[in-house]
């Protein structure tokens, strides 16, 4: 499976020649709008800066060989009363199974967790204010135990939202993270520790 970070909270997974688009953004969260395309979109929740399907161009349908399970959590720590629900998508082909963990605003309940169920990778947000800060997605990755993690929804200057915190707080309780010259990697059953794609449009 490929995976390629788009920027905020948004990847495309690319299996077999067919591309799926999860969280697309407008411009409202700090980067320029998005242009890509894919053959499906997924979308967390309903917000701005995660729903913007307008920006995505759909291919032409083919065969699907992804597998796609959800899993409803909360956009805030509340039970969903700040800012709604949330849905953890648990994508899987090729042998390798991802957990996009969206706006995730709290920590996993032991039932979470067992729903989500046992997952190769986990992107995860890190940033803080309106999901789960470093501390608490660093308490989310050790539950779920994944093999690799890659952080998102993030500031990064000049790009994402200026309330929210940078990655170094996550990266800190990981210092063996890999930084990768460009915005793709392949995961296989290979892949392993904290993987921090750069965004170099």
């Amino acid at each position: 499976m490929k995976l390629s970070w788009l920027g905020h909270a948004c990847f495309a997974l690319e299996q077999d020649g067919y591309r799926l688009v999860i969280d697309p953004y407008d411009g409202t969260c700090g980067y320029p709008e998005l242009q890509t395309e894919a053959h499906a979109v997924l979308c967390s929740h309903g917000h701005h800066d995660h729903n913007a399907v307008e920006f995505v161009t759909l291919l032409p349908q083919k065969e699907c060989p992804f597998a796609v399970r959800t899993v409803e959590t909360c956009h805030d720590e509340e039970g969903g009363a700040l800012r709604g629900k949330n849905t953890i998508h648990v994508i899987s082909a090729g042998g390798v199974t991802v957990a996009h963990l969206g706006d995730l605003g709290h920590r996993l309940t032991a039932e979470q967790v067992a729903a989500i169920g046992k997952v190769d990778g986990v992107l995860v947000p890190v940033g803080g204010v309106y999901t789960v800060d470093a501390a608490a997605a660093k308490d989310v990755c050790d539950a779920l135990a994944p093999k690799w993690i890659v952080p998102m929804h993030y500031h990064h200057a000049p790009f994402g939202l200026t309330k929210v915190a940078g990655v170094e707080d996550f990266l800190g309780l990981y210092p063996s993270a890999k930084f990768l010259a460009c915005d793709s990697f392949e995961a296989d059953g290979d892949t392993k520790g904290v993987i921090v794609p750069w965004y170099g449009k």
